[in-house]
């Protein structure tokens, strides 16, 4: 066998390997509550966060956690003086923790999000609202998946 086979063969190798391990490393990690902890610090810097003026409106029980309906409310009279600037939402187990950041103004009329999320397994929600005030308010729930999405499987 010649250099040159033998150097194309060892780079086909090589290749092969690093591909194997970009496609490893490409997965999404499964968050954790400690990356869930760490990306609600990332959006409060800090600041503390208070239970309470947050609903957060979602099924205890879901058979499938492929599409699991939420809302998020906000108690605020949303004027220009008093609003709610932003709300974001959590969990700890799907592959990013940080799962949805609305931003609103007073013009929003009403302080309320909805939408629909993908849960991994059964977990904690959290939901974070941030005032014009500059205040932080949350509500937390646990939901029970019976039927989990975002598996590796599904990858």
């Amino acid at each position: 066998m010649s250099h040159r086979q033998s150097s194309r063969r060892q780079f086909i190798g090589h290749a092969s390997a690093l591909g194997v391990v970009a496609l490893i490393s490409a997965r999404p990690a499964r968050a954790t509550p400690a990356a869930m902890k760490t990306a609600i610090n990332d959006v409060v810097k800090g600041a503390p966060v208070r239970a309470g003026r947050v609903k957060l409106d979602i099924p205890p029980l879901v058979e499938n956690g492929n599409t699991v309906p939420l809302t998020v409310s906000v108690d605020s009279p949303m004027t220009a003086e008093q609003h709610v600037v932003s709300i974001h939402i959590f969990n700890e187990k799907n592959p990013q923790p940080n799962v949805g950041n609305f931003y609103l103004g007073p013009r929003a009329g009403r302080a309320q999000v909805a939408t629909r999320m993908r849960l991994a397994d059964t977990q904690t929600i959290t939901a974070i609202a941030k005032l014009s005030d500059g205040s932080f308010w949350s509500a937390t729930t646990d939901v029970i998946v019976t039927l989990a999405a975002c598996t590796e499987e599904a990858y």
